[in-house]
């Protein structure tokens, strides 16, 4: 059943904490489209009410007595899968970023009594609670098609003089002398982490080339969700930080307070969101920097999501004659933003997900044997 067939939205709040569930109820039916039908004071009844009342989407805690909200994920994907919303506290975003790749839609932090915090705890609901999930073998995975919105564009600069001109030239010159023959931009959404855990999980220890992520996050959870996806894979993988050149084989998240983008050196400048941004961190700001700055040597990889963001960022890598990969519809979580740029006829290739890390292997150079030996 799906929010269509009924007249209104129909949740289930899981938290041990009395006061938060009568906080996010009360946020929640401040919205005349949202029901809430249920609330349970731990894992096990969140099962249960899962699986008795067929909510639209369960609001689930982390740290719950009886069983966690890790094990009540884990119990609901493998019987019936349905959207999940983790709300938990930052301080635990890593076990939330956990939760995501058990089969989570997302992950945010616990709403405070602002207009702002609470209006977008209740649009994350709306948002998630029309995915319809099904349960595969254990896994959850959705193949909606989500309406669209806009997002933040690329910046448009104004064309330099010539001394600007020959100087921007002679950085991106600097940066394209790199030791890699690749650099790899991704761009994701809902759904995202999951996918970022099976695609950087899959690349070879010896992979000789710099990726750098745009993954949308809610504040605070992006360094957990970094440490989470340095424990799944080869590769180091951190936070990008300013000023600091891209290297081989290493993988940069962007932080969600602030952009990503690459300078003309080749190094991380992260950008202060403005608050008329309605994507943090942007994806088309990181993808069409890595264009201008690597040129045909950049590679576009847009990925689940609700949004059209990194869609003109992929155009402008396809422009300057780079690369473009998307993830193909049933692997993806939300068929959204990848959808928009395969019907632009910006992607070169169309990939399940566990294909793409393969792909991207097969685009690199090997490793000169002195960075092999770092």
């Amino acid at each position: 059943m799906t929010p269509a067939a009924h007249s209104r939205i129909r949740v289930v709040i899981a938290d041990d904490s009395s006061l938060a569930r009568a906080m996010l109820r009360d946020f929640l039916e401040s919205d005349d489209g949202i029901e809430v039908v249920g609330e349970a004071t731990n894992g096990r009844q969140a099962v249960d009410l899962a699986r008795d009342l067929k909510p639209d989407l369960i609001t689930m805690d982390i740290e719950m007595p009886v069983m966690t909200g890790l094990e009540a994920i884990d119990t609901i994907m493998r019987t019936k899968a349905l959207p999940i919303l983790v709300v938990t506290s930052v301080l635990d975003a890593h076990n939330a970023l956990e939760a995501v790749g058990r089969g989570a839609l997302d992950a945010m932090s616990k709403p405070d009594f602002t207009r702002e915090s609470r209006a977008e705890f209740v649009a994350k609901v709306r948002l998630l609670a029309g995915v319809a999930m099904v349960t595969r073998m254990g896994e959850a995975r959705t193949y909606p098609l989500p309406g669209l919105a806009s997002g933040l564009s690329a910046p448009q600069r104004p064309a330099p003089p010539r001394a600007q001109a020959e100087t921007a030239s002679a950085l991106r010159s600097e940066a394209a002398s790199g030791c890699y023959s690749h650099v790899f931009a991704i761009a994701s959404s809902t759904g995202g982490p999951q996918a970022l855990a099976c695609i950087l999980s899959a690349l070879p220890n010896d992979f000789s080339c710099p990726v750098v992520i745009a993954q949308h996050i809610s504040e605070g959870f992006a360094p957990g969700m970094a440490k989470w996806l340095s424990g799944l894979c080869k590769l180091p993988v951190r936070l990008a930080v300013e000023g600091e050149p891209l290297r081989s084989g290493e993988v940069l998240v962007s932080p969600s307070e602030r952009h990503l983008s690459v300078s003309p050196r080749g190094r991380v400048a992260l950008v202060e969101c403005k608050p008329t941004d309605v994507f943090h961190p942007s994806c088309d700001l990181l993808l069409s920097s890595v264009a201008e700055v690597f040129r045909s040597r950049s590679v576009g990889i847009i990925l689940t999501g609700m949004s059209n963001d990194g869609v003109k960022g992929l155009a402008r890598i396809r422009e300057q004659g780079g690369a473009t990969m998307a993830q193909d519809e049933a692997s993806s979580v939300v068929y959204g933003m990848n959808r928009v740029a395969i019907e632009a006829g910006l992607v070169r290739r169309v990939l399940p997900i566990d294909a793409i890390a393969g792909a991207m292997a097969s685009l690199q150079a090997p490793r000169p044997a002195r960075d092999r030996a770092q």
